[in-house]
Formats: C-alpha cells, structure tokens, sequence
C-alpha cells in the first residue's frame, strides 16, 4: 500500500447503512403481498445468498412494484466519520457510487463530505457500475493510476470485479447484504477482506 495516493469508496452498505431501508421495502412487499413479513426477509436472503440482488427479486416474486428509495432511512456507520477523518490525513479520499441525483448534497448533510475530495456518481455521469468507465472518468478526475488507488466497497460484482480488472487495490467490507456473497472466481476475490469500516484503518 506505500503508493496508494487515493482510497475510493462506495457510498451505500459501506459507508451509510441502509438496512432501515430494505427493512421498510420489504415490509412494505409483505403488506401488499399480504405474506408475513419474515417470508419476504427469508426470500431476499435466500437470493442475496445466491448472488442475486435480493431486495429486487423479492419485488419480481411477489408482484409489486418498486417503490421510491427512502433516504429519510439512511443513516451513518458508527465507524464512518471517524475512518474518513483519519484516512484523509494520509490520502486524498473519493467516492465511486451507483447512487441518484444530488449524491454530494446527500453527503454533506451527513457531516462527511469535508473529507471526501471526489465524487463520482451514476446519476451524474450516466454510467453505473459495474462497467469500468466509471472508475476510470474517477482515475482520470483524480489524477491518479490504478496503482495507486483503493476500491473500499460492499459489493463484489460492483466495487471489487471492476476495480480489480483496472489494476486497483481492493478491500471488501462485509456490511449489509453483500456480505452474502460467495466467490467462485478468482477474479472475485479482494486483497483484502474486513467487516466493518474499522478494518479499513487497520489495512491503511
């Protein structure tokens, strides 16, 4: 890690917890659907287990439409202002995220975007992750080789794959419904491995 010059993270199940979220859709799949709330949560993860993004299959299973994304449910990880303060004494911070419009605002009511120097969001840019292009408009914004960058993030389809493919260090944080993911290619596989944004500080 002696030339990583950026650390780049993903925005949701790594450093904002959405786990209010999924709980109020998949409540809200239970009450329409008119099943206990408990079928719908054993579904997801049943599909988060097979690699699949539960939440949405859940929604395809039981035949109701998406709702809107409650970000009033959004809250920090107890761990995450305090890694971004420390982290940005060392390196230059950014933020690679699939995430809606107005994702900068979003992260300064948090209290957090004083130490993020870039962010790189799908809305904006029109590109989402997995596709590298988005991690490579963020390199080139940032200067920086993928060498001499890190990919934090909860998803290994999304965060790990990519950012491995372009020569980028990795580290997967095992948090939200991600952590339910198992590996079957070696190119799935981080160079590193934590549960927690703590884990992070240890590594970096």
């Amino acid at each position: 890690m002696e030339h990583v010059k950026w650390v780049f993270f993903d925005v949701g199940s790594t450093l904002v917890d959405e786990s209010k979220v999924y709980e109020k859709r998949m409540r809200l799949v239970a009450k329409i659907a008119k099943v206990p709330y408990e079928q719908v949560y054993q579904a997801a993860l049943a599909f988060y287990r097979d690699n699949k993004k539960g939440d949405s299959e859940v929604l395809n299973l039981f035949h109701v439409k998406k709702p809107p994304w409650s970000f009033e449910d959004e809250t920090l990880y107890g761990e995450t202002k305090e890694c971004l303060r420390k982290l940005s004494e060392k390196y230059r911070i950014g933020v690679i995220a699939n995430q809606e419009r107005g994702t900068e605002k979003r992260l300064r009511e948090f209290g957090i975007l004083p130490y993020i120097h870039l962010v790189v969001a799908s809305a904006e840019e029109g590109v989402a992750k997995p596709d590298k292009r988005i991690f490579e408009i963020a390199l080139s914004r940032a200067a920086c080789r993928p060498q001499q960058a890190v990919m934090v993030g909860d998803r290994i389809d999304n965060d790990i794959v990519p950012a491995k493919a372009l020569g980028m260090k990795t580290i997967w944080v095992k948090q939200g419904f991600g952590k339910y993911w198992k590996k079957t290619t070696e190119r799935e596989q981080a160079d590193f491995e934590v549960n927690s944004l703590a884990g992070v500080l240890e590594i970096l």
